[in-house]
């Protein structure tokens, strides 16, 4: 195809998760739904760790900074799945599909390191804990959280310059429900190989890096664990652990599922349909588990509530 062939796309077109009129309502409402409980769950979180005293250490202050970047992460998506759903309309332009795959990326992996920067924090309260308050400082937790916005941005800002390096036919469908970095690659008219090339060696560095500091954490906690004499002591240390090692698993188990299923199939609607459990129904999940498994966010949530119920609009 010669150069003239090549043009800068006005639009592209989202091909959704099914192309089925009658499908459509019943998306709609499982998404909206799915994405008001999210919000709500997860900002939820945020009010209760701010308005309870209590809660203003270093464990709550990663929790708060994640159901925020759940909120965000979501938000990248679903939204405009919905408007493009109500409207009957698949397109999505040039500009919205750019900032959407880089507040994706943003986002996706902001959460994989505060992640990390969670099971850290675990590790120094169980393996260190009379250094605890020493080493996890205020100071040190806000610069951890500015490290990981730093990495993120710039990791998120990197593929969408080299995107933008690329050209696209006038014609260009993307089998998925958003602007995927992967699909949209695939989809241009010239050479891709150094956004390839890019594309899987950041995501050894910032996808396995992260992963790789949780699994040492965790190591390190399992054995400063076996190594507590009583029983008590022992469920103790696994009960500050079990909610975010939830979490880790459904994060990193859904991303690696889709990672799986995409290669199996080779099959993008069902890629796409397995990308719905990491980018909605994780994030959805998120408070539960921490409510659920901790105490003191059960405490918090429900005297938050009580609050809100007393507000004279209700």
């Amino acid at each position: 195809m010669e150069a003239g062939n090549y043009t800068w796309v006005v639009e592209f077109l989202l091909q959704g998760l099914s192309e089925d009129p009658g499908l459509q309502p019943l998306i709609f409402m499982l998404f909206l739904s799915t994405y008001l409980v999210t919000v709500s769950g997860n900002l939820l979180i945020v009010l209760a760790i701010l308005s309870d005293p209590h809660l203003h250490v270093p464990m709550y202050f990663f929790l708060a900074n994640l159901s925020l970047v759940d909120v965000g992460f979501t938000s990248t998506t679903v939204p405009k799945m919905l408007v493009n759903i109500q409207m009957q309309s698949r397109a999505i332009s040039y500009a919205g599909c750019i900032t959407q795959m880089f507040f994706f990326l943003l986002f996706g992996d902001l959460d994989d390191f505060l992640l990390a920067v969670m099971a850290y924090d675990r590790f120094v309260a169980i393996c260190h804990p009379l250094h605890y308050t020493v080493i996890m400082n205020p100071q040190l937790c806000v610069q951890l959280v500015l490290l990981c916005w730093t990495i993120s941005v710039l990791y998120a800002l990197l593929h969408s310059l080299l995107v933008l390096r690329l050209s696209f036919g006038t014609h260009v469908e993307i089998p998925h429900f958003f602007c995927e970095l992967n699909q949209v690659i695939h989809r241009a008219c010239s050479d891709t190989f150094l956004n390839d090339l890019m594309m899987y060696l950041a995501a050894v560095l910032v996808g396995g890096g992260p992963l790789a500091g949780i699994l040492y954490s965790y190591s390190k906690i399992a054995s400063s664990i076996r190594a507590i004499s009583s029983a008590q002591g022992k469920y103790k240390a696994l009960s500050t652990c079990a909610s975010h090692l939830s979490v880790v698993s459904l994060f990193y188990g859904t991303a690696l599922g889709v990672y799986l299923s995409s290669a199996a199939a080779h099959n993008s609607h069902s890629t796409a349909m397995a990308s719905v459990m990491y980018t909605v129904v994780t994030p959805m999940l998120n408070p539960f588990i921490y409510s659920l498994r901790n105490n003191d966010i059960q405490r918090a949530v429900k005297t938050h509530l009580r609050e809100i119920c007393r507000w004279p609009f209700f």
